[in-house]
């Protein structure tokens, strides 16, 4: 199925323009992670997670001042989906589930008019949270380093390096995103938790799937059209797989609109870093990847 009848777009010869754009985002993303940072979710700080549902609804300011009375009033408070539920986080350790039982034992002793039962409850240590954020990021780098040499034996060695910078780029803007946005759009929560680092490993497969196809057609183009220069046959190439790409990427990000939109809490930050991660990886597969074969090629092809 092609969605498009054959195209003619100049996409490399955007490509200097595109390489500013993407610089200039990504500047803007690192410039927001040093001032702003980027937050960790319980699962990587280390501490106490309750999810209350009440059987009608409190106030915040209340919750705030019962925990106040234990030592706890600078626990986060905030909506959990529902009106009626409520996500309390601490970062204060205890052995067991003792930060736990204070906490409802707190508000049980405040709100005695006030009924709840317990959705969701964890616990942490700060040692295992550092552990899961240092194993999260060899997870990440691992990746990448298998998915460059995949593509480095498959293809050639600046195939890898193209799928590779295309890769660092796309969780570069994801993460710049993120930062720019966590705490601005209500009742999206774009903390670091299990679930975002696994969106940033599913991004790193759709995209690098993205950038293999493009990379074939080229492969299979440079055989058929032996009188085209590399700069016709990439075009070529990006306009074949056009149809193919959008239609793979669209599907999927119809998907996650949904999922963001009518999902609940606990999905929403990983529907929206892979949203963000779609665009920007079927942006980069063209733009970054492609364009970073081509500009290396050409650079050694051209005489001392």
């Amino acid at each position: 199925m092609r969605l498009f009848k054959k195209t003619t777009i100049d996409f490399m010869g955007k490509r200097n323009t595109m390489y500013a754009a993407s610089a200039l985002v990504i500047l803007i993303g690192l410039v927001s992670l040093f001032l702003k940072g980027i937050e960790y979710g319980i699962d990587f700080r280390g501490g106490t997670e309750l999810v209350l549902s009440f059987h009608q609804r409190v106030e915040v300011g209340a919750i705030r001042d019962a925990l106040g009375k234990v030592g706890l009033a600078q626990s986060e408070i905030k909506s959990f989906g529902a009106a009626e539920d409520v996500l309390i986080r601490t970062t204060e350790h205890g052995e067991g589930t003792i930060v736990g039982d204070k906490i409802k034992k707190a508000i049980q002793e405040s709100l005695p008019n006030v009924s709840f039962d317990v959705l969701k409850e964890d616990k942490i240590g700060p040692k295992i949270g550092a552990e899961l954020r240092r194993d999260a990021l060899y997870a990440v780098i691992a990746s990448l380093i298998a998915i460059m040499a995949y593509i480095g034996i498959r293809f050639k060695f600046i195939y890898g390096v193209g799928a590779v910078v295309a890769l660092f780029h796309d969780v570069l803007v994801t993460l710049g995103v993120l930062s720019i946005l966590n705490g601005v759009i209500p009742g999206l929560n774009l903390e670091i938790t299990q679930e975002v680092v696994a969106a940033f490993l599913t991004l790193v497969g759709v995209s690098v799937n993205d950038t293999v196809v493009v990379f074939d057609r080229i492969r299979e183009n440079l055989k058929i059209y032996r009188s085209m220069s590399l700069f016709e046959i990439m075009n070529k190439s990006l306009n074949d797989t056009l149809s193919r790409t959008i239609i793979t990427s669209g599907t999927i990000f119809v998907v996650l609109v949904t999922l963001l939109l009518t999902g609940g809490e606990v999905t929403r930050g990983f529907a929206f870093t892979l949203t963000v991660g779609i665009l920007t990886g079927t942006y980069s597969s063209i733009y970054i990847a492609s364009a970073i074969v081509i500009d290396w090629t050409l650079r050694r092809k051209k005489p001392s």
